[in-house]
């Protein structure tokens, strides 16, 4: 195991598969040339890939911190970085560097409840850490309800994994929904935020969300209707983060730094925000 002292020193990774999970996302994994994982993580946390001569840009970790043999990033081609990692073939090389920001709370508030994970499109790929890290240590968390959304069919991240695994576990039920209807999908077609309301969960539970910003305003008012308090929500804000450690400023909001403060942050923690936020 690699042990990085500096967090702005980068380590070479090795890219040793590439999994395509929809028209724009694609799943990478990485390793140390030595075949080892670059470093541990906590579920949650980033970690910032670069292409010398090309630029960096920061990812969530999508792999569980369980997992101890490599790492993973989900990541949407949306940019001049995203766009030469998406050309990139196994055995390339990059660098990467890491871990950076406040990671969810898993061994401590979210220990003993059931737990409601609401992902939309790509978002589900900063909460795929967390939920494999509960069902890794199943005896610790109640029951586990994942509500997962996207345009179609085709853009849903990660979906063999749901229908094979999460699917079949015990104590976890999930529920797929599309913006909408398709000729080959017989499951649930509407808006994530609607199709919570519609489930009607009960409150004795912690909710994780992750999505477009326009998704988890809606789906948070959707489970203020049905009696969550924002101290029971939580969600995570790594589209901000830039540098990771808190010098360059771009992610500063009032007294907070998405990066050190962050990403993670419970609901009631972002009504604190200034209103530029």
């Amino acid at each position: 195991m690699t042990d990085i002292k500096e967090p702005l020193i980068p380590v070479v990774g090795v890219v040793t598969d590439i999994r395509i999970d929809t028209p724009d996302v694609k799943t990478f994994r990485v390793v140390t040339p030595e075949g080892k994982k670059a470093f541990e993580h906590k579920p949650g946390q980033c970690a910032m890939l670069s292409i010398p001569g090309v630029g960096e840009a920061m990812f969530s970790i999508t792999s569980s911190p369980t997992n101890t043999e490599f790492m993973e990033f989900s990541i949407k081609k949306c940019g001049c970085v995203t766009e030469w990692l998406h050309s990139m073939e196994v055995g390339q090389q990059i660098t990467i560097r890491g871990p950076y920001g406040r990671p969810f709370p898993v061994d401590t508030d979210f220990a003993g409840h059931d737990m409601l994970f609401i992902a939309g499109g790509i978002g589900l790929a900063p909460l795929r850490s967390v939920i494999n890290y509960c069902r890794h240590y199943r005896d610790r968390y109640g029951k586990i309800d994942i509500v997962y959304g996207s345009r179609s069919m085709q853009d849903l991240v990660d979906y063999k994994e749901i229908i094979d695994e999460w699917a079949k576990d015990t104590g976890v039920n999930v529920y797929l929904t599309i913006d909408r209807e398709q000729p080959e999908w017989d499951g649930h077609v509407g808006f994530v935020p609607n199709y919570v309301k519609e489930l009607g969960f009960s409150t004795d539970k912690i909710a994780v969300l992750c999505g477009p910003p326009i998704m988890i305003k809606f789906t948070l008012a959707g489970l203020q209707e049905l009696g969550f308090d924002k101290t029971q929500v939580y969600t995570t804000m790594e589209l901000r983060m830039k540098c990771g450690i808190g010098k360059c400023g771009r992610c500063n909001i009032g007294a907070k730094y998405v990066c050190k403060d962050g990403p993670v942050f419970r609901c009631d923690e972002i009504d604190e925000l200034p209103d530029e936020y």
